[in-house]
C-alpha cells in the first residue's frame, strides 16, 4: 500500500534503565490523517437531546459538534446508531441498514454527515459484527430454516444427559452478561450461541452468505460518508470447529472466581480469539481500501476492539502481504492500572506492553476510557485526570477520548431500581455495581442548569451523575482554569507540535512514583512531561534520565491544581513536584 510505504520505520531500544526510547529514522514522516488523529467517542444515547424525550439523539450530535471542532477533534466515533430494540442499547441490532428511530432518521444521519464535512469532521461508526438481535429478520428466518438463512447462526442440538434424559446445552460456555452462552429455541428445536445477551444471537462467520452480508453492511455505510468504522468485541466473532461427531469442547476452570455464571469462571480458550477472526479483519481492510480505490478520498479507518493479548491484538495490525486494522484498540493504560493500581512504574509497563510488542511500521493509540469502564476520573482520581489526558495526547500516535473526560467527568451514582444495563440485570441487588456500565453512561454535562442543559425535557434516561453543577462545559469555559481548557491546550499543543507528530519517544521513571517522557526531534523544540503519580513531593533532576536536558526548561501546561506558572523557566536539575502535579516543558 502506498501510504505504509510512507511509514516511518521505528527501532526500540532500552535506554540506561529508563524505560523505552523509540527512534525515528528520519526528523519528517507524511502521514495520513488517522495517525495522529484526535478520536471522540460520543454514546449517542447520553450525549445531547434535541427533542425533549430524555435520550440523546442524531440532531443533538449535529447540534454540537462545533464544540467538538472547538475542541480540535479529528474525527468522532459514534456508538451504535442503528434500529434496534435496545436491550443492550443499540448493540443488539435489528437492522444493519438504517437508524433506531429515537436517534432519529436516515435524513438526520445525512444531515449530520454533511454539517460534519462543512467543518472538517469526520464521523466514525460503531460496526457491531458479532451478533444481530433476535428481532432481527435474519434470525427469524433462520429460526424457521428459510432457504440461504439455514446457518446464519451457531446452531446445535444439544446433549441428552445419560441419567436424566433430558436435553442440555452443547457445552459449559458463557456468556459475557453472566449465565449460559446457549439459549434453546422452541420452535427450531436448537439451542443458539449467544456470547453477550439472550437477544443477541451469534452470526456464523463460517457461513460464507454472512460474510458477504456484513460486507454489504461496511460499503452501505462508506457510500453515506462515513469514514470508517470502530469493531465491536472482535474476539468472540469465531469459536472453534466442531469435532467429527459435530461436538464443540468444553471449557475449563480458571479458578479465577467462585461464581458459576461469571465468564471469568471458565477459560475461554475455544470461544475467543481464534484465527479467523485475523483474517476477517484483513477482508474487512480491503473492502474500505477498494472504496478509495474506487472512489477516491481519504483512507477509511478501521478500529479494532480487543481485549486480548499482545501476541493476537498485534496481528490485527496486518502482516507482510496484507494490510489489516489501522489501529487495533490499545486498552494497556485501563487493564494495566485495573490489575495493579495507578503509579509510575505501572503507566510504563502499560506504554511497554504496546511500544515493545508493536510490529514496525505501524501507529500506536492510547486509551483511558469508553462506554464499558467506569469514567477516567474515578478509576484513576479526580486529581489525575489531567496527567491521564497529557498521556493519551504526548505519547506517539491516535489519541482516543470519551465524552466527558475532557471536563473531568466522574461516574453516577446509579441504584439497582435505575439499573438498565443488561449486564447488571442479570446479576442481583447485592452484586450487580460490580456488573452494571450505566455509571460510565450517564449524560453529558453541557450546563449547571436543569438536567445539566442534556435535555429540555423533565427527565433523562438515567439520572444525572453528582457534581453537574461545578463539572460541565458552560462553566469550565468561563473558568480562569478548568480542566477543559488544559484538555484544549494540549490537542492544541499536538496539532501543532511537530515534535509530536513525528519525533522519537523515550520515557522512563526519574524517582519513585515520578515519570518522565521526552519526545524529540531534530532543529524542533524538545518536550519533556513529568507526573507525580504519589502522594509526596518529590523534587528530581531531569538530566539524570536526559544528560542534555541542563538549561532551564520553559513550561508549557500544568494540571489544574498545580501552583507554578505557565511560561517560566524551572531548573531541571531541582525541580519539584507537587502530588498528583503534571507538568509539559519545552526546551524553547
Amino acid at each position: 500500500m502506498r501510504f505504509f510505504l510512507l511509514l516511518t520505520f521505528f527501532i526500540f531500544s532500552v535506554g540506561s534503565g529508563n524505560g523505552c526510547q523509540l527512534e525515528n529514522s528520519s526528523t519528517e514522516a507524511t502521514k495520513d490523517w488517522w495517525e495522529t488523529a484526535q478520536f471522540y467517542q460520543i454514546y449517542p444515547r447520553s450525549f445531547k437531546d434535541s427533542d425533549g424525550d430524555g435520550i440523546g439523539d442524531l440532531n443533538g450530535i449535529t447540534s454540537k459538534l462545533e464544540y467538538l471542532k472547538d475542541l480540535g477533534v479529528t474525527a468522532a466515533w459514534l456508538s451504535p446508531i442503528f434500529t434496534s430494540p435496545m436491550v443492550d442499547f443499540g448493540y443488539d441490532i435489528s437492522d444493519f441498514f438504517d437508524i433506531q428511530p429515537e436517534y432519529g432518521t436516515l435524513e438526520d444521519f445525512r444531515a449530520l454527515i454533511k454539517r460534519a464535512k462543512e467543518l472538517d469532521l469526520k464521523i466514525i461508526l460503531d460496526f457491531v459484527p458479532n451478533h444481530s438481535s433476535n428481532e432481527s429478520s435474519w434470525f427469524k428466518k433462520s429460526v424457521k430454516r428459510e432457504k440461504g438463512y439455514e446457518d446464519y447462526y451457531v446452531w446445535h442440538d444439544g446433549k441428552i444427559n445419560a441419567t436424566t434424559g433430558d436435553r442440555e446445552p452443547p457445552t459449559n460456555w458463557l456468556q459475557y452478561f453472566r449465565g449460559s452462552a446457549w439459549e434453546w429455541n422452541e420452535e427450531r428445536q436448537q439451542y443458539y450461541l449467544h456470547q453477550f445477551a439472550v437477544q443477541q444471537p451469534d452470526l456464523n462467520y463460517r457461513n460464507p452468505l454472512v460474510v458477504d452480508q456484513m460486507k454489504r453492511v461496511l460499503r452501505y455505510w462508506l457510500n453515506e460518508g462515513v469514514s470508517g468504522f470502530r469493531c465491536d468485541a472482535l474476539p468472540p466473532l469465531f469459536e472453534v470447529l466442531p469435532d467429527a461427531d459435530g461436538q464443540f469442547p468444553d471449557e475449563v476452570m480458571t479458578g479465577a472466581t467462585d461464581d458459576p455464571d461469571d465468564r471469568d469462571y471458565l477459560t475461554t480458550t475455544y470461544i475467543e480469539n481464534q484465527p479467523e477472526t485475523i483474517d476477517m479483519v484483513y477482508q474487512w481492510r480491503t473492502v474500505l481500501d477498494d472504496h478509495k480505490r474506487i472512489f477516491g478520498g481519504n483512507s477509511s479507518v478501521l478500529l479494532i476492539e480487543t481485549y486480548s493479548a499482545a501476541w493476537f491484538s498485534m496481528q490485527f495490525y496486518g502482516n507482510r502481504s496484507t494490510e489489516g486494522a489501522h489501529l487495533p484498540f490499545n486498552f494497556n493504560l485501563i487493564t494495566v492500572m485495573e490489575q495493579k493500581g495507578l503509579s509510575a512504574s505501572h503507566v510504563q509497563e502499560a506504554i511497554d506492553l504496546w511500544l515493545n510488542n508493536m510490529p514496525a511500521g505501524r501507529t500506536a493509540n492510547w486509551v483511558i476510557g469508553n462506554h464499558d469502564k467506569r469514567r477516567a476520573a474515578s478509576r484513576y482520581g479526580e486529581e489525575h485526570i489531567d496527567a491521564m489526558n497529557m498521556l493519551v495526547m504526548i505519547l506517539p500516535g491516535a489519541s482516543v477520548t470519551y465524552q466527558g473526560e475532557e471536563i473531568g467527568m466522574t461516574d453516577g451514582d446509579i441504584s439497582w431500581e435505575d439499573t438498565v444495563d443488561p449486564w447488571g440485570c442479570n446479576s442481583n441487588p447485592d452484586i450487580y455495581e460490580q456488573y452494571t456500565r450505566d455509571p460510565e453512561r450517564t449524560p453529558f454535562q453541557w450546563t449547571s442548569g436543569s438536567n445539566a442543559g442534556f435535555t429540555d425535557g423533565p427527565s433523562t434516561w438515567l439520572p444525572l451523575a453528582d457534581g453537574y453543577e461545578t463539572v460541565n462545559v458552560e462553566t469550565e469555559s468561563s473558568a480562569d482554569r478548568s480542566h477543559l481548557k488544559i484538555y484544549k491546550s494540549l490537542v492544541a499543543l499536538r496539532k501543532s507540535s511537530k515534535t509530536l507528530q513525528n519525533g522519537s519517544t523515550k520515557y522512563g521513571i526519574l524517582e519513585e512514583d515520578v515519570l518522565v517522557i521526552r519526545r524529540s526531534l531534530t532543529n524542533s523544540p524538545t518536550l519533556v512531561v513529568l507526573i507525580n503519580f504519589g502522594t509526596e513531593t518529590k523534587t528530581v533532576d531531569v538530566s539524570q534520565f536526559d544528560k542534555s536536558l541542563t538549561a532551564n526548561l520553559n513550561l508549557l501546561i500544568r494540571s489544574l491544581d498545580s501552583t507554578k506558572t505557565e511560561g517560566t523557566g524551572y531548573d531541571p536539575l531541582s525541580l519539584s513536584l507537587e502530588p498528583a502535579e503534571a507538568l509539559i516543558l519545552t526546551t524553547e
